[in-house]
């Protein structure tokens, strides 16, 4: 069995996970400033915890963005050192991924199913913009519809007015009077370190592992999301997408 360390500091939440030879442990706490100064020895805790040493280990994950600047680069220069101390890989995980996958986790508390579902998330990147991207579950893992992006409220208000979604999940339903329609809303996070353990697991299952000088920060910043092409492709995609699920399977879905 895989044992893996993952790493997350992209909000003012640091998330901190590890998986592995039937121990699972996860921390959630405060992050902002206090991440850099916490996370290297709330990691060597966790492993000591848990009676694993670093060198047991076989991938660090990491939450690569989008995010706070100073919270990827925290993160991510911790997975690269620990993952260059034990000469392990790296995984980079998508932020806004994980979380779209801690509303997955919320609505298999309530009811379990194995079917597929889309998620819609939206993280307050400030400066009035809004960190968006679109994902999909196929009910083994996720899949990408629309990559990590930024925009303003209206670009993404307008789209949704064409396609309405059915789930969406971030800060940024709190932080902007945001019409969704009659979607699912999940404005907060039940466990975010819970969320990154799974997306890790799913990446390292997946054959993600990357050498640890690839490690690199997601920064969207500089590039403008949800150009009339974008904008094209999601709705193609939203369409294709219904299709799929109104297509007779053995399977159930949400």
């Amino acid at each position: 069995m895989s044992v893996l360390l993952a790493l997350d500091s992209s909000t003012e939440h640091m998330a901190l996970a590890l998986l592995g030879q039937g121990h699972a442990a996860f921390m959630d706490a405060d992050g902002g400033a206090q991440a850099s100064q916490r996370m290297v020895p709330d990691a060597l805790a966790l492993l000591k915890q848990a009676g694993v040493a670093l060198a047991d280990v076989d991938a660090v994950g990491f939450g690569r963005g989008p995010g706070a600047f100073t919270g990827l680069r925290t993160a991510c220069s911790v997975a690269q050192g620990l993952a260059f101390g034990a000469g392990k890989p790296v995984l980079a995980l998508d932020s806004l991924m994980l979380v779209a996958e801690d509303a997955r986790q919320q609505l298999d508390a309530e009811a379990p199913s194995t079917g597929p579902l889309e998620v819609w998330v939206a993280m307050d990147a400030r400066m009035n913009q809004i960190y968006v991207g679109r994902y999909r579950w196929d009910g083994t893992r996720w899949a990408t519809l629309l990559a990590p992006a930024l925009t303003d409220p209206e670009p993404l208000q307008s789209l949704w007015r064409d396609e309405p979604p059915a789930l969406v999940a971030g800060s940024a339903l709190g932080a902007f009077a945001l019409d969704t329609g009659t979607a699912r809303r999940f404005p907060t996070a039940v466990s975010r370190a819970r969320a990154l353990g799974a997306l890790a697991q799913q990446a390292y299952d997946a054959g993600l592992a990357e050498d640890a000088a690839h490690a690199l920060p997601l920064y969207v910043r500089d590039k403008v999301a949800l150009t009339t092409a974008e904008r094209e492709a999601a709705k193609v995609d939203a369409k294709s997408d219904a299709k799929a699920d109104a297509a007779p399977s053995g399977g159930s879905g949400r």
